[in-house]
């Protein structure tokens, strides 16, 4: 199944609630939210106040991706505000396992993240332990970057560990995902897809939407043949 998840990074920020709603009601299945701390990445975005105020003006799945350092002190904050799936970053603390638990604990899904340079091999003793795995085809930090196509062979090794999995496992991509990107990370076994400016930015989000899942849906059926 293909999930389109807007982030919220590249939306007006002017009107929030009208931009969420946009998304909602174009058809996305997820809500994207990068939480960056200016540490972990060099930028700084929002924070759980924010999600807080957007909760109630939809149904909307919140994807909470947590690009900050020592993620652990923060997801109970995380989980209170609203957040569904809490996606920590395997490069940010030493204690990935104990963090993931704890997000499993307050009835939240689990994610664990890499950057382009780490391996994938390092996800193998923490997949009894996660619901997602996100997949950077950017180097984290900023919007508007362009897609890394050699990550396509770190998204098929991380869909042959899931695939070996004893329980369902959903596969993101983030970085740099448009139509031209999309069928890439697809045929690589990629099954959620965060989209910012190709989203918000359009003229129409929800056949920027339509179109994004189609292609997934194409190159996936052509993957199959």
């Amino acid at each position: 199944m293909v999930k389109i998840a807007p982030s919220l990074l590249a939306a007006d920020y002017k009107k929030l609630g009208a931009e969420v709603e946009k998304v909602f009601c174009g058809g996305a299945d997820y809500l994207h939210l990068d939480i960056m701390d200016g540490a972990f990445v060099p930028n700084i975005s929002f924070g759980a106040d924010v999600i807080k105020s957007l909760r109630d003006i939809c149904g909307i799945t919140f994807d909470t991706h947590l690009m900050i350092n020592n993620p652990g002190r923060y997801v109970e904050k995380f989980a209170s505000v609203g957040s569904d799936i809490i996606t920590i970053h395997y490069e940010s603390c030493n204690n990935q396992e104990e963090v993931l638990k704890k997000i499993r604990s307050l009835g939240k899904k689990a994610g664990i993240s890499i950057k382009p340079n780490t391996p994938a091999f390092v996800l193998e003793p923490l997949v009894d332990f996660v619901d997602l795995i996100l997949v950077m085809t950017v180097e984290p930090g900023f919007g508007g970057q362009k897609f890394i196509e050699s990550m396509t062979e770190k998204i098929a090794a991380v869909r042959a560990m899931i695939n070996a999995a004893d329980h369902k496992i959903e596969l993101e991509v983030d970085g740099g995902i448009n139509n031209a990107t999309i069928s890439l990370a697809s045929a690589a076994g990629a099954d959620v897809f965060v989209a910012g400016t190709s989203i918000f930015g359009a003229a129409d989000a929800e056949k920027a939407i339509d179109a994004l899942r189609a292609m997934a849906m194409e190159a996936k059926n052509n993957e199959r043949k």
